[in-house]
Parts: C-alpha cells; sequence; structure tokens
C-alpha cells in the first residue's frame, strides 16, 4: 500500500469515526485544532497521523487497539504532530 492510500485510509476512518461519534474524542479533537486555527483538512490529517501511529503500534506489538492511548495521543495534538507524519 502506498503511503498516500494509507492515508487516504486513514482520513475515511477518522471521517467514520466523527459520522459514529466514536470515540468522541475526535469530533472533540477536530474542534478543538479548528478553533486553534487549523483547517479541517489539516486537523483531519493531523487526527489521521495519531490513527495511523495507533495502527502501527498495534501491529508492532500484537496487542489490541489501545482506545486509552489513542485519545490520549489525540489530546496531545498539535504538539504529537511531526513534519513527517499523515
Amino acid at each position: 500500500m502506498s503511503k498516500e492510500m494509507l492515508k487516504q485510509s486513514m482520513l475515511m476512518a477518522v471521517e467514520n469515526q466523527l459520522k459514529s461519534n466514536d470515540p468522541p474524542e475526535t469530533a472533540a479533537t477536530l474542534q478543538r485544532l479548528m478553533k486553534e486555527g487549523y483547517s479541517r483538512q489539516t486537523a483531519l490529517e493531523m487526527i489521521a497521523s495519531v490513527l495511523i501511529g495507533e495502527v502501527f503500534d498495534v501491529v508492532k506489538s500484537n496487542e489490541p487497539y489501545n482506545e486509552k492511548r489513542y485519545v490520549s495521543r489525540l489530546h496531545q495534538l498539535p504538539t504529537l504532530q511531526s513534519d513527517d507524519e499523515a
């Protein structure tokens, strides 16, 4: 899977989280980032980068999805974001 395909898949997953409001912190993070001046697209990409990190950790450690860790990382945005993510 190319980097662009992975990014698009993660953006779709974030949109699904927003539609289902699961976890609700995804929508709260989107709203917070937009209030901080980020465009919706940039905020979505930041959230997707956190989701990519969680997926990577799940695969690397062969452990189940950790929503608590994911939500904790959402709370760290935008400082968690690096230039090469998403």
